[in-house]
């Protein structure tokens, strides 16, 4: 008969990589009339790994128009981008690609989050960080509700890359690294905003408040730029400043 599955996976690890409930799956697989959204549809060929006559396939028979597909596209930090980013003195800033790694940060960044140039491959991605990193963990005080809303906002955006071998890999990691994460994944929360008031435990400085905004960069690239400003609360902006200020010339950003 045709492949259901993917060879090693079984039903139960399909199931929670793509989202949804054994039973619904198992239905799914039995061609009961679960009616699945695209969403769910999307998540399912991520888990498969269905090639692109195949994820067709699976959304004709499903009755729904499958969505767009896009491709990463590796935006370069460089010109007015970097010399904003560079400008932002007493802001932490940095620039992440559409997977949310880190492609470029400042000074300000760097006193606070830490040195992203110490760090390689995927331990420069913000949700790597988020959920496996223990300096990230102790940083963020409300750690638990921030690490769920960025595992939802994440989710938002990699529904527009769906199949994308660099998110695959990236979810199996994490899946692989993180507790939070395996648990959390199959939920299937989404936000598309990830700005608001970020309370902050810095190992030095101590309580630290800053409003967080997220930015689009319009060069069809799908990078953002992440602005921290820091608040009169709790004395953040002079904390901020003295951190500048004994921050060792080695870690300041190129």
């Amino acid at each position: 008969g045709a492949r259901r599955r993917t060879p090693g996976l079984r039903r139960e690890e399909v199931a929670m990589i793509a989202g949804v409930g054994t039973t619904w799956y198992t239905w799914l697989e039995q061609g009961r009339d679960v009616r699945p959204s695209v969403e769910v549809l999307s998540a399912l060929c991520q888990a498969l790994r269905l090639d692109d006559a195949e994820q067709r396939h699976l959304f004709t028979l499903a009755g729904r128009q499958q969505p767009e597909r896009r491709r990463i596209v590796q935006g370069k930090v460089e010109g007015p981008l970097l010399h904003m980013l560079q400008s932002l003195v007493l802001q932490p800033a940095y620039v992440v690609g559409p997977r949310w790694d880190v492609l470029a940060w400042n000074d300000a960044a760097v006193a606070i989050f830490g040195d992203y140039g110490q760090l390689e491959g995927d331990a420069r991605n913000i949700l790597h960080g988020v959920f496996t990193d223990p300096h990230r963990r102790h940083l963020l005080v409300d750690w638990e509700q921030l690490a769920r809303a960025t595992l939802a906002a994440f989710r938002a955006e990699s529904a527009k890359y769906t199949g994308d071998p660099d998110f695959e890999r990236l979810i199996a990691l994490m899946m692989r690294s993180s507790p939070e994460f395996r648990e959390w994944w199959p939920q299937r929360d989404v936000v598309h905003r990830l700005s608001g008031l970020k309370h902050l435990r810095h190992p030095i400085a101590g309580a630290m408040t800053f409003e967080h905004m997220s930015l689009s960069i319009d060069d069809g690239s799908d990078m953002r730029l992440i602005v921290y400003t820091p608040l009169a609360e709790q004395n953040s902006v002079a904390k901020l400043k003295k951190l500048l200020d004994d921050l060792p010339s080695e870690r300041r950003s190129a």
